[in-house]
């Protein structure tokens, strides 16, 4: 049995799928770990590390894999090249990536999505979304600091009072309230919304002060938000103007893997922040909460420079990639048989286990993600 550790080709990925701390996990399970040389560059490992920590540098690393692991999905010609039975684990935005997806059935291969594995307890070591959402979280906050020309903490000396920056998140998920957190480390007084009731108790307790704007709470599935009608977003965005006005740093981190991002600010509301004002728009790759923002750049509305998300995780792609290696370790774990008595392994994912099927989207020719299947077999039909 042998796990692949590709090295990424997609352009600004920096992070790697294992780590060397963990390749030991993998081949105590039974399996050869095959590292394509370079794989880890960019998030500072080097290929020597690999290989002291048990892996097989191979530029064939992919050739007769069984499990080929990635951050990113392949790229269409390499995954055409994967021999029938291989299977493949990464990230796959289905929606996005349909021609890939149509190849992994067309040639036989298994594919496993990382955003569709079940938001349940039991899959809770195995979640890359929230592991990746809280690096994003902490980065977001450590580059609001950073663009905001004022101190953050409260500071009092002989020259007088340096007083706190005020802060604002919207979205109360894993990354808004890791950049909660890591804003009141920093001594930012922080105020924080989320259109979920259960969050309010969550941000007290990071030592942020819930707003409440007196709307219906929006519960939906799996922890993630349900999404708002026009009027009631609308009346958000009013009732939460002011606050935003009053913000000398917004931060917003409203996302639902699948959907577009709630707009959350409009440009009009940007327009009324003070001058020097932050924004940061961890969602703007999936439209984004602010309207106006662009992923990977910085763009000034009003007085206010407003700051676009781009693959977030990948700007810290050391701690990024140790976290993403640990889902990808037990979930490997999950999806290997072992027989103690003879002391022997294999890779035999059980396609009626919850967690298992529900992050399959391919597997013997065919498209068993739902959504995923009709988006791609709907367009075959209509060419």
């Amino acid at each position: 049995m042998r796990i692949a550790v590709a090295r990424e080709s997609r352009d600004g990925e920096t992070r790697v799928a294992m780590v060397p701390e963990l390749v030991g996990k993998l081949t105590d399970l039974g399996y050869e770990v095959a590292v394509e040389p370079g794989a880890g560059t960019h998030a500072l490992i080097a290929d020597e590390e690999y290989a002291e920590a048990g892996a097989v540098l191979d530029e064939a690393a992919l050739a007769g894999a069984t499990l080929v692991a990635s951050v990113q999905p392949l790229d269409l010609a390499t995954a055409r090249r994967l021999p029938a039975g291989t299977s493949t684990l990464s990230f796959l935005p289905t929606q996005l990536e349909p021609e890939l997806v149509a190849a992994y059935r067309d040639g036989g291969v298994t594919s496993y999505s990382l955003e569709l594995v079940p938001r349940i307890s039991r899959a809770q070591s195995m979640d890359a979304l929230s592991s990746q959402a809280l690096v994003s979280g902490y980065r977001c906050a450590i580059v609001a600091a950073g663009m905001l020309r004022r101190f953050f903490p409260l500071s009092m000396t002989a020259a007088g009072t340096v007083q706190p920056a005020q802060v604002v998140v919207l979205g109360a998920g894993v990354a808004g309230l890791q950049a909660i957190a890591t804003a009141r480390r920093l001594g930012a007084v922080v105020q924080a919304y989320d259109v979920r009731a259960a969050a309010a108790e969550e941000i007290a307790s990071m030592g942020a002060k819930p707003i409440e704007l007196d709307l219906e709470t929006l519960e939906g599935t799996g922890g993630y938000a349900r999404e708002m009608t026009d009027d009631r977003a609308a009346r958000q965005r009013e009732l939460m103007t002011p606050y935003v006005a009053r913000a000398d740093a917004l931060i917003t981190t409203a996302a639902v893997p699948g959907r577009a991002a709630p707009l959350l600010v409009t440009r009009a509301m940007v327009e009324q922040m003070s001058p020097g004002s932050v924004v940061v728009d961890l969602a703007a790759e999936s439209g984004g909460n602010v309207e106006g923002s662009e992923p990977g750049e910085v763009v000034r509305i009003g007085n206010a420079q407003v700051w676009g998300g781009r693959n977030v995780p990948s700007q810290m792609p050391g701690p990024a990639s140790r976290l993403l290696a640990q889902n990808v370790v037990n979930l490997v774990t999950l999806m290997t048989a072992r027989d103690d008595e003879a002391g022997t392994s294999s890779f035999a994912p059980d396609p009626d286990d919850e967690i298992v099927a529900g992050a399959c989207v391919t597997r013997d020719g065919a498209i068993l993600h739902e959504p995923t299947r009709l988006a791609v077999e709907g367009e075959r039909v209509h060419e």
